[in-house]
This record gives structure tokens, C-alpha cells and sequence, in this order.
């Protein structure tokens, strides 16, 4: 693959949430992780503002009485607690948006070769559930529509948040077009597991060398048996050593060295790639957006082969 300015998809609706005070959701990293990109460099031409999903797009993945359930805030308390967002307008909108920013990412990505959303990985919606501040699951929704569109590529979702996509396994259980993989914390969140076509369990306190060593593994795997036509990666980076909901030991280094491998993987053998940041839970915002930054680092070192210094 040529050099590529790496499309960034962001919309200022991203962190546009009234959440209540101490909420557990740190919605402000996608503002503050779009100024860290421009402080260090992401130039006019790499901004793509995304459109809304249509609730009719959503129906291909979801249950219609579950999106109708939303639309009308008609679920019960528990399930919204469940849920962990409190119902709003802006909420489903957002939500909408979000979805729309994936899809355009997979778009994107397989024209240019890369794209990067500044949202995404709500991989814990089911068909006819959300739970775990996910309501509609965006990485299988788009894998639908670009399905819908090129019905014979075969798509990996590569998903190393530290929480199981078990939504997104569950949704593809019976549709062979879409391989599931899932990187994740063991004893974590969800505590009931899906079955992913591919599984990776990892103990509390893994260490950067066992986790590269897992994904090294896992990706030599893919590259064997699948040989996608297209990866969705799914890079959260709550599996940080300093994220109160990780429970792994990767380092700072590590992150930067997991986003460089993935993406070294994919442009050597030139399988467009398209990542969503993910989850990442620290409450310490500026460390939180620094640990999201390593795939902005890692997309200009493998794809512009140039340096994004921290600074």
C-alpha cells in the first residue's frame, strides 16, 4: 500500500451527552482526543464528519421490537440499568451517529486502505438487548452494510477491548462471512461469556510480553486459516495497567506495540483495516486520551512512515 493520510471520523456529538454527575462513562475523551490529534498534527483533509445510522439500517441487525423499545423509552428500569446510560433524545442520536462513524470508517478503509473512528466498539449490544453502555452494536452493523454491498468479502472483527464482544459474537454465531475474535480479560466483564469463533482468555496481570506474544498468535491464525478481505479492529485500551476496570498489567508501550503490530499485520498484507477506539475507563482524562493516542501514533508510523511525537 502507498502512503495514505489516515482518514480520522469524528462528530462533536461524540461527547455531546448530559450524563449525571460522576457518571462511570468518561464522555469527554472524544472531544479532547480530536485536540490532541490537531495539537500534533492531523492536518484538514483527514476530518470526516460522519451522518446518523437510519433506524432502518439498524433493523438489519437489531430486533425491530428492541429498536422500537428505545425509540419510545419503553424498556424497563432494569433494563436500562443494565444499559448504563440514563434515556435521552441526545442519547439516541448520539448513539445513531456513532454507528453511522463506523460504517463510514469501513468505507473508508477500504478505499484508502486504513480509516480510524474517534468512537466506537459497542460490541456488548445484542440482537434484542444492550448492556454495558452499548445499545446498538456498531462493529456488526456495519459489517452488515458493507455485506449488504459486497456480499462475498470475508470481514474479521479483531476486537482486543479487555471486555469479551460478546454481542458481536453472538451476533455473527450463525453468518460465516464474519469471523469473531476476542482478545480479552478473563475474569472481566461480561461474567456470563458468548462464544467468539475465536477466543483468547487472558489472566488478571498479563504482562506486555504474554499479551503481544497472544496477539502474535492470534493474527498468524487469521492470516492462515481466514485470509479476510477486510479487518475491523476494535482497540480499546482498557486493558491499560493504570485503568480501574482492566485488571491487566499492559504498559503505555504496550498499547503503542499492540496498535503497531495490528496495523503493521494488515498493511504487509494489504488488508484494509478499519479501528474504532474502543473502551478505555480511567477517570484521569488526560491519561486516558494519551493511551488512545497510541493508535493515532502507530497509523502515521505504519502508513505515513513517519514519527508522531507526543510531545
Amino acid at each position: 500500500m502507498k502512503k495514505v493520510d489516515v482518514p480520522f471520523i469524528y462528530s462533536p456529538l461524540y461527547s455531546e451527552l448530559d450524563l449525571p454527575p460522576r457518571h462511570r462513562y468518561p464522555i469527554e475523551k472524544y472531544r479532547l482526543l480530536k485536540d490532541w490529534a490537531v495539537k500534533h498534527g492531523a492536518t484538514n483533509n483527514q476530518w470526516h464528519q460522519p451522518e446518523p445510522l437510519s433506524w432502518e439500517q439498524a433493523a438489519r441487525t437489531h430486533c425491530p421490537g428492541y429498536l422500537s423499545q428505545l425509540r419510545q423509552n419503553s424498556m424497563d428500569k432494569s433494563s436500562w440499568r443494565r444499559i448504563g446510560f440514563p434515556w435521552s433524545e441526545q442519547l439516541l442520536y448520539r448513539t445513531l451517529t456513532s454507528a453511522g462513524g463506523t460504517l463510514l470508517t469501513t468505507e473508508l478503509a477500504l478505499t484508502k486502505g486504513v480509516a480510524i473512528h474517534f468512537s466506537g466498539g459497542y460490541h456488548h449490544a445484542h440482537k434484542d438487548w444492550g448492556s454495558g453502555f452499548c445499545l446498538l452494536n456498531d462493529l456488526a452493523i456495519a459489517c452488515n452494510e458493507i455485506l449488504v454491498r459486497h456480499p462475498k468479502l470475508k470481514i474479521v472483527v479483531l476486537d482486543t477491548d479487555v471486555h469479551q464482544g460478546d454481542g458481536t459474537a453472538t451476533l455473527f454465531e450463525k453468518d460465516n462471512r464474519v469471523f469473531t475474535c476476542s482478545i480479552h480479560g478473563e475474569r472481566n466483564f461480561p461474567f456470563s461469556k458468548a462464544s467468539s469463533n475465536l477466543d483468547i482468555p487472558l489472566p488478571k496481570h498479563t504482562s506486555d510480553k504474554e499479551y503481544l506474544a497472544a496477539l502474535e498468535n492470534t493474527l498468524e491464525r487469521i492470516n492462515r486459516e481466514i485470509k479476510p478481505d477486510l479487518i475491523l479492529y476494535d482497540a480499546g485500551v482498557d486493558i491499560y495497567q493504570r485503568d480501574e476496570l482492566g485488571h491487566l498489567n499492559i504498559s503505555l508501550a504496550g498499547i503503542f506495540q499492540r496498535d503497531l503490530t495490528v496495523l503493521g499485520f494488515a498493511k504487509r498484507h494489504e488488508i484494509p483495516l478499519a479501528a474504532v477506539i474502543g473502551g478505555g475507563y480511567q477517570r484521569n482524562l488526560p491519561r486516558l486520551v494519551r493511551a488512545h493516542a497510541q493508535l493515532l501514533r502507530a497509523s502515521y508510523y505504519v502508513y505515513t512512515e513517519n514519527e508522531l511525537t507526543e510531545g
